[in-house]
């Protein structure tokens, strides 16, 4: 599974509307725009805990803004996932 589709699977589980607003898949980076579905009542909070901790354990940073200004959305979420290499017991 590539980095994108588990974004998108994690997003899909959640249950949101959502839009790459900056990708560069090189340094595993996004920037994601989230929306509520029509009819959905959840609090902001709420979704964003949920999508928070779905981020969390796939091991990605999660930093987001409720509302943000500079975009017309309701939840903006930049997202990164680097793995470093542990060589502390390399022979």
């Amino acid at each position: 599974m590539t980095e994108r589709q588990l974004i998108q699977e994690i997003l899909n589980t959640v249950d949101v509307i959502y839009s790459f607003d900056n990708v560069d898949e090189d340094n595993k980076e996004y920037t994601l725009l989230i929306h509520r579905q029509d009819g959905d009542r959840r609090e902001l909070s709420i979704i964003n805990n949920e999508m928070k901790k779905y981020f969390k354990e796939a091991d990605f940073s999660y930093d987001e803004t409720i509302n943000p200004k500079d975009t017309d959305t309701e939840i903006k979420v930049d997202i990164a996932r680097h793995h470093l290499v542990d060589t502390t017991n390399a022979d």
